[in-house]
């Protein structure tokens, strides 16, 4: 049985940075205009600083105006609030990112709802949310994650995913759901699966396309996945590697992948595969925002 081809989403993340960095000096040199990012992060989930880092390393490498605000754990969600209303305000800031998960002091739909649609580069604001669904994608700004995922899709299908049966196993907001509503567009027949499917092996075998978003490690087995699909595993779970050395871990994804890549087409690796799609489009999407809030029409060629 042929190994499935590996999708390189470090490489691919690459050319899409590089094309952002390039569009980003384009702006600057005609409008004078750099792109701001605001991060915001609240107390010191060691996860979630890493992810920061990340974030603000990539968005100097793409030339844009990067700011961070590092938090207390304790800060009220009055200030944090105070703090979000002061980026909606800022003309240097095209777009803001407050990193969850929050303290548990803090309602995060509440902060995440302040954050005006027009800067929440995340793309979770309900109107973004409502936009996407009804296919605006001229207006909306798209998850991260689910963006990526479909860039991915896109080049390693040579943009040939219309017609083809695709099934989403996990119906979360920030991924499952969005993820659907983008293959729609692309004229993909969509089911969306979850834990709780009846035979869900046999839905995944079924599918052309497999994006495993369920958030267990390892739960999609290699003889679940039909010969030659295409899987993108968006999941990242951190288990015990005793192999290692005491106390050691590391990363898997939501698809057992030694068993898969027997069975699939392509697969995404955990690490180096939708992780560093994810911030490339949190990029994509900065410079999509300076744009607009320029008024300035869309270049969507890239993706």
């Amino acid at each position: 049985m042929s190994q499935a081809r590996i999708i390189d989403g470090k490489a691919i993340a690459i050319s899409v940075r590089d094309e952002i960095a390039t569009r980003a000096a384009a702006l600057l040199k005609t409008s004078g205009v750099r792109p701001g990012l605001a991060v915001v992060l609240v107390g010191e989930d060691a996860a979630s600083q890493v992810y920061v880092r990340n974030k603000e390393a990539t968005a100097e490498a793409c030339g844009f105006h990067s700011v961070k605000h590092t938090l207390t754990a304790d800060t009220s969600e009055f200030d944090l609030l105070a703090l979000v209303n002061s980026l909606n305000e800022d003309p240097e800031i095209h777009g803001i990112l407050v990193q969850l998960p929050l303290p548990a002091h803090i309602e995060e739909s509440k902060v995440l709802r302040l954050i005006r649609p027009e800067k929440d580069v995340d793309g979770f604001h309900p109107i973004n949310v409502g936009l996407l669904t009804c296919g605006e994608m001229n207006t909306a700004l798209v998850p991260c994650t689910p963006a990526g995922s479909i860039v991915l899709l896109k080049r390693t299908l040579d943009n040939a995913l219309s017609g083809k049966s695709a099934v989403v196993i996990g119906r979360s907001n920030i991924v499952g759901k969005p993820m659907a509503s983008l293959l729609l567009q692309e004229s993909c027949t969509v089911t969306i699966a979850h834990s709780r499917t009846q035979d869900l092996p046999s839905v995944v075998r079924a599918a052309d396309i497999v994006i495993a978003a369920v958030g267990r490690h390892e739960m999609v087995r290699g003889n679940w996945i039909k010969p030659g699909a295409t899987v993108i595993d968006v999941g990242i779970n951190r288990i015990s590697a005793p192999e290692r050395g005491e106390g050691k871990t590391r990363l898997v994804g939501d698809v057992a992948f030694q068993e898969a890549v027997g069975h699939a087409g392509a697969i995404t690796p955990v690490p180096g595969g939708v992780g560093p799609m994810t911030i490339a489009m949190l990029m994509a999407n900065t410079l999509t925002a300076a744009r607009r809030q320029l008024g300035l029409t869309e270049d969507t060629a890239l993706f």
